[in-house]
């Protein structure tokens, strides 16, 4: 159980405080810095890098998680409401993270290349967007994991 415990938050942690940093350091200084045709680059670039930590974290996560549902409370019937909504919430944001992936990314980048900077911008509004709500959830659940189980 120690393992799937240290996996959990691992996981966590690389995806919750990568979008920390991503939305609350990165972001504000490359739009001080930055125009729109560096600054766009930037961001292809740092999501490449990111995106698939993420992955490997949305993967950890949901293993090391439901291996934990099983392993300490013998299954779903049984689980108490905290661990519920940690699950809830993180499904959800596995749902936003996918569509930012497969959508405003894609766009972003095919944009990009197009050379279409306006469209770029706007499909990079887009994924901040998401990325500012996805970060909230993810503290959210950060707080019930930390502090759940003494309610």
């Amino acid at each position: 159980m120690p393992l799937a415990i240290a996996l959990h938050m691992l996981a966590a942690t690389i995806w919750v405080g990568g979008m920390f940093f991503a939305y609350m350091a990165l972001r504000p200084v490359a739009a001080s810095l930055l125009e729109p045709p560096q600054r766009l680059p930037l961001w292809r670039d740092v999501f490449a890098r990111f995106f698939p930590w993420v992955w490997v974290s949305v993967l950890l996560s949901l293993a090391s998680g439901y291996w934990m549902a099983f392993k300490l409370f013998g299954g779903f019937a049984t689980l108490p409401l905290y661990v519920n909504i940690m699950q809830g919430l993180g499904i959800l944001m596995i749902l936003i993270y996918m569509h930012v992936f497969f959508g405003p990314y894609r766009r972003m980048k095919q944009a990009i290349a197009a050379g279409d900077l306006p469209t770029a911008g706007a499909r990079l509004a887009q994924i901040r967007l998401l990325i500012g709500v996805n970060l909230s959830l993810g503290l959210i659940v950060t707080a019930i994991a930390s502090g759940g189980r003494y309610f």
